[in-house]
């Protein structure tokens, strides 16, 4: 029987490009259940029977390489027809006493593991064992297959806001949906010719504006008239930016959103320019512990998702800005100050482009990075930002999973040369989840950066005169609120 070959679109692509033994391009999520009150001795067991007695595979869970030998040239995928759900689905046990630490343990252990590239990209673990009658899932998946919009979307269609719901379909029965399965491929030949004339007519109108927009970014790099508008390979060269190896580790930290929201509110800021204030003050706070702050302030490259509401495509629909964290800056709130003028500045540029020429100009924007990274000059060379920052927005209510409650979720993402530390937030029925992801051999303490960044909220909310103000946290959220997997 013939397979269908789809071609990956450019940035899917890309991701395919760099992967390498040591930068596997692999993100995942981490949620945290706690047992239903009413749970039998074996509700685990039974969950993984049901998850594993489900055969059916949607996109993109069905979806392989063509040829993995051929990766790097011209990607495509086929669909599989002989998926081996006891190599994907896969049960684990915490050794006693089942908390933070073993927890992040086997985390970094599995997300430095590189996935099977004659297989379906993906893999879920469930995991059992953890105090106060808590398991967890940990779903990973190659960033070609989903991007963190698309990845978030997924896992709200395996979980349900109904804590009677039973027998839900796990994610691979589910995958992006019925709109994402509709093959909207030409049939014909003269139908593919006709859509690739449309396609050639669409960037060749965008062009100039595109153009425009990287005319721009070279002439702000000569001249600087904006000392808060963040560039491309201005950034210095610190320990955050040197070669990394396989091994990972991870560490999380979190917050009541409320109190992020608060300082947004008072500081007249953006909620995402409030998180990357809080992630500029940990790495200053670290950087000045080992005595390798550089004089000029740390950038920081940070996704922006351009997903429509309604698209529920796989792939990824992502552009970039680059923001200035002005770690050279003492004062916490002119800090944030010179953060979000850095911010509204590289939107405003991004805002200029007409939609269909957002990709051409990522593309393009980013072709730098790759480059570095397929010829083996990152971690040797001038970084184009020092750090990664995310910031994906999540349900904004409760949701069970077979009656289990998702207490917690947290992202787990990739590293590439020159780029050891990502930090990507996820938010979650009135809380702000950080997931810290970072080169085991370059950033051996990842738990104090997540102490930091919980001290540097606190440090945001004295100045402002808000701390005092602050209502008391519920008891349950407070006992979450100590959790930390750190490794």
């Amino acid at each position: 029987m013939s397979r269908k070959m789809r071609i990956l679109k450019p940035l899917d692509a890309a991701w395919m490009y760099v992967d390498t033994v040591d930068t596997p391009m692999q993100v995942a999520c981490l949620a945290i259940f706690s047992l239903p009150a009413d749970a039998p001795d074996d509700f685990i067991k039974e969950l993984f029977a049901h998850l594993r007695s489900v055969q059916r595979f949607a996109p993109p869970f069905n979806l392989k390489l063509r040829s993995p030998r051929l990766k790097a040239l011209l990607p495509a995928w086929v669909e599989d027809e002989h998926i081996d759900l006891d190599y994907h689905l896969r049960h684990s046990a915490l050794p006693k006493p089942g908390g933070e630490r073993e927890l992040g343990v086997l985390i970094s252990r599995l997300h430095s593991h590189p996935m099977d590239f004659n297989r379906p990209l993906w893999e879920c673990h469930i995991i059992e064992g953890l105090e106060n009658n808590r398991f967890a899932l940990y779903m990973k998946m190659h960033h070609a297959l989903v991007d963190g919009i698309g990845g978030m979307r997924m896992l709200q269609r395996m979980l349900s806001p109904d804590p009677q719901a039973r027998t839900l379909p796990p994610p691979w029965a589910v995958g992006c949906g019925a709109a994402a399965q509709r093959d909207d491929a030409p049939s014909d030949f003269d139908a593919r010719l006709r859509q690739l004339a449309a396609a050639a007519r669409t960037q060749l109108e965008i062009a100039p504006a595109v153009a425009k927009a990287l005319g721009h970014v070279v002439r702000e790099t000569v001249q600087r008239h904006e000392p808060q508008e963040a560039l491309p390979f201005a950034a210095p060269h610190s320990v955050l930016n040197a070669r990394v190896s396989a091994q990972r580790r991870f560490a999380t930290q979190h917050y009541e959103l409320e109190r992020v929201r608060a300082v947004a509110k008072a500081s007249d800021a953006t909620l995402n320019d409030v998180f990357l204030a809080l992630c500029a003050a940990a790495l200053r706070r670290y950087l000045l512990e080992i005595d390798a702050l550089p004089e000029q302030p740390l950038t920081a490259g940070v996704p922006v998702s351009v997903r429509p509401a309604d698209d529920q495509n796989a792939g990824n629909a992502i552009s970039f800005i680059i923001a200035n964290l002005n770690t050279d800056v003492e004062d916490p709130l002119e800090r944030l100050r010179r953060i979000r003028e850095s911010t509204h500045l590289a939107k405003a540029h991004l805002q200029r482009l007409p939609k269909a020429g957002i990709d051409s100009y990522t593309m393009i924007f980013m072709a730098p990075f790759i480059l570095q990274l397929l010829v083996g000059l990152a971690g040797k060379a001038r970084p184009m930002f020092n750090v990664t920052i995310s910031n994906v927005p999540g349900p904004k209510h409760a949701l069970y999973f077979n009656g289990a409650r998702m207490e917690q979720m947290y992202p787990v993402s990739l590293l590439s040369h020159g780029q050891a530390l990502n930090i990507t937030a996820v938010s979650y029925d009135g809380q702000f989840n950080i997931g810290y992801t970072g080169c085991r051999d370059t950033l051996p303490s990842m738990q104090r950066l997540a102490v930091y960044t919980g001290e540097a909220l606190e440090e945001l909310e004295r100045a402002l005169g808000i701390a005092a103000r602050r209502q008391p946290e519920p008891a349950r959220k407070t006992a979450r609120k100590r959790e930390k997997v750190a490794v």
